[in-house]
């Protein structure tokens, strides 16, 4: 019987990823921009997150947003309420952005006009881990009625994280079993560089700290 060779398809796919995940960070570099992956669970907060900050960076920086989702426009549409330049991803059932579409994307940005780049990923903790887009930062949402444990469930996507948000946090109060402290701890046994803000965007509250960090950052290679 003739031994068939198997082709490492799982392998080559990924590298494919890789290689244009690079351009796609070269191309960010040669325009001097920021990009910055939001994740996490569906409804957790991320396009909140990513309006707020937009209405309290304005006037400082030029922000633009692609957004992913797996069928509709909405994120999108509110995001574009705001006067902000934003293009959408519908991924048709796939449950995260990849580096090709990312690059197809920004094909169709104008890069130069644009200080700080919001990608907000398909709502999902497990596949958007595994595929780098080029971004320079990954920040992981963390509801409050998500509970806080998820760092311990959905290991993989914090070890690669840079930021953890906690959103919804005007919400404690009726979550006693929430603390900041455990999620917070429960993330850096993961990834002990991680940063950690908390946010109450109901109440405008604890922006602060996120805001500054955006207006901050720095562009940052991935090794």
């Amino acid at each position: 019987m003739n031994k068939t060779k198997k082709i490492p398809v799982l392998e080559r796919v990924a590298k494919i990823n890789e290689q244009i995940a690079d351009e796609n960070r070269a191309l960010l570099r040669a325009n001097n921009l920021i990009c910055i992956n939001i994740m996490g669970s569906p409804g957790g907060g991320k396009t909140t997150l990513i309006e707020n900050t937009i209405i309290r960076l304005q006037g400082e920086k030029k922000i633009a947003v692609i957004e992913g989702d797996l069928a509709t426009t909405i994120d999108a549409e509110r995001i574009m309420a705001l006067g902000v330049d934003v293009l959408q991803i519908n991924t048709g059932g796939m449950c995260h952005l990849d580096a090709p579409l990312i690059r197809n994307a920004l094909k169709k940005m104008d890069l130069s006009s644009i200080d700080i780049l919001f990608i907000e990923n398909v709502g999902n903790l497990v596949c958007p881990s595994s595929h780098d887009l080029g971004e320079d930062y990954r920040v992981i949402i963390a509801s409050v009625p998500e509970g806080p444990h998820k760092p311990k469930k959905y290991p993989v996507i914090y070890k690669e994280a840079d930021v953890v948000v906690i959103t919804k946090a005007d919400l404690l109060e009726y979550f006693p079993d929430f603390t900041e402290k455990i999620l917070f701890n429960h993330a850096k046994e993961i990834q002990p560089e991680i940063l950690t803000f908390s946010v109450a965007l109901k109440r405008n509250e604890s922006m602060d700290e996120w805001i500054n960090w955006v207006k901050s950052v720095k562009p940052k290679i991935r090794e």
